[in-house]
């Protein structure tokens, strides 16, 4: 059996809810009293709360932290609400999980279920309300450097 995060993992500091610039909604989740501080010094503070936050979707970190839900809601409001064309927008990993459980209308579970790597490019595309997807392609990849279809919001 192994621990559920290497090292690096355990070590990761909660994000700051960073902005996207031109993209208000897509900024990354609200951390609460977390934001800032390491994994492991959170576990060790309140273990109980990490635990409800990596398995209980509903659950928000204490002080005004956003829920892993509210963050799939208000990723999916923004990406409903685009304008047909290309769009493109920084974002952190949580923001691109968030962005794809909601397009492709899976359990908000499947949100912790997702990995994305660190500067790798994620497309989505879509018309009429139906998303597709394009998942991990490097940043200097034909793929990526084309964007999506012209046609299909993302």
């Amino acid at each position: 059996m192994s621990l559920p995060l290497d090292e690096a993992g355990r070590l990761h500091r909660f994000p700051y809810g960073d902005p996207s610039p031109g993209h208000e909604g897509l900024r990354g989740q609200d951390h609460g009293a977390w934001a800032g501080r390491a994994m492991d010094d959170v576990a060790r503070e309140d273990p109980e709360g990490l635990r409800r936050w990596m398995t209980d979707t509903s659950y928000a970190p204490p002080g005004g932290g956003e829920s892993v839900e509210a963050l799939i809601a208000r990723v999916g409001a923004h990406l409903g609400a685009l304008a047909p064309g290309t769009h493109r927008a920084v974002v952190g990993q949580g923001v691109v999980r968030a962005a794809v459980v909601w397009a492709l209308e899976l359990p908000a579970a499947a949100f912790w279920r997702l990995d994305v790597r660190p500067a790798s490019v994620t497309t989505l595309t879509g018309r009429s309300g139906r998303w597709n997807l394009l998942v991990g392609q490097p940043e200097d990849s034909p793929e990526a450097r084309e964007g999506a279809r012209e046609d299909s919001p993302a």
